[in-house]
């Protein structure tokens, strides 16, 4: 039995150190003896036990984070994730969400992000403490970051973040880059252009246009420059610059960019998503 006596100040600070219900401080602090760090170490492990026993579980909710540097040459987009739609939406989670991406934003890769100090924790050690907080498996789902000189962002819902690199830092080019993250958020590209796809997946194309020629009774001899349309369509619907402009179908993505500067390119995108 503890020797010391718990106060309500106490609990408190341990309580806002972690983020943990009032309680379970209480009895962390009483199970180590008032000693601050010994209780922290408590509710880490009971984290612990928390994400072994909910190791199964899918965490398909939670919320997808946009951040870009102030001067607008770096970006990333993650998606911290848990188990239900409840918990994704609550002010505290959103919070750590984008307390993460902050830390994210300065770190080289998702290693490196995993292992980076949030408030003399490490992120991963922060992610199984929060799992014993909140009671569900939660964790980074999604880790993108994209440089350029000029990075723009976009948000749909909390659910699908993007980020858009331009050529240039040109007037209009924040307006443009969101336009063109909104569009790739609607239309989920597989790549940015034709040469961004890999070949596994041209050749399946090829494959699925010629086998529904040959139900449609068309010649064997026809099939590949046939194929060779078909395979064209497919980069038109699938790849970000030549798809249809979503706010004017008249134009492609790339003929939009070119309407706010002649010589400005998409040069890349990274678009994550919940589920």
């Amino acid at each position: 039995m503890s020797t010391v006596a718990i106060t309500a100040a106490d609990v408190n600070k341990l309580r806002t150190a972690t983020g943990a219900g009032m309680m379970d401080c209480k009895k962390a602090l009483v199970e180590a003896n008032g000693d601050f760090e010994a209780a922290i170490e408590i509710l880490r492990k009971k984290g612990q036990k928390v994400a072994a026993n909910r190791s199964d579980r899918e965490s398909t909710e939670g919320v997808a984070i946009a951040l870009v540097n102030a001067d607008k040459t770096e970006g990333v987009a993650i998606t911290l994730n848990c188990e239900t739609d409840f918990v994704g939406k609550n002010e505290g989670f959103v919070k750590l969400a984008n307390d993460f991406a902050a830390i994210a934003l300065k770190s080289a890769d998702k290693d490196a992000f995993l292992a980076a100090d949030f408030g003399g924790i490490s992120v991963s050690e922060k992610l199984i403490e929060q799992t014993g907080v909140i009671g569900e498996k939660i964790e980074i789902g999604s880790f993108e970051k994209l440089s350029g000189a000029f990075i723009g962002s976009y948000v749909h819902s909390g659910k699908i973040a993007v980020l858009v690199s331009l050529s240039a830092n040109v007037d209009g080019a924040e307006e443009a880059a969101k336009n063109v993250a909104m569009q790739a958020a609607a239309m989920s590209p597989i790549a940015l252009d034709e040469t961004g796809v890999d070949q596994a997946t041209i050749d399946k194309e090829i494959e699925i246009a010629k086998d529904l020629l040959r139900q449609e009774g068309k010649p064997e001899a026809m099939l590949d420059n046939i194929a060779k349309g078909k395979l064209q369509r497919f980069f038109k619907d699938n790849t970000l610059v030549n798809q249809d402009y979503i706010k004017d179908s008249s134009m492609s993505v790339a003929a939009y960019i070119k309407s706010v500067n002649a010589d400005l390119k998409v040069t890349g995108f990274k678009r994550v998503a919940l589920g």
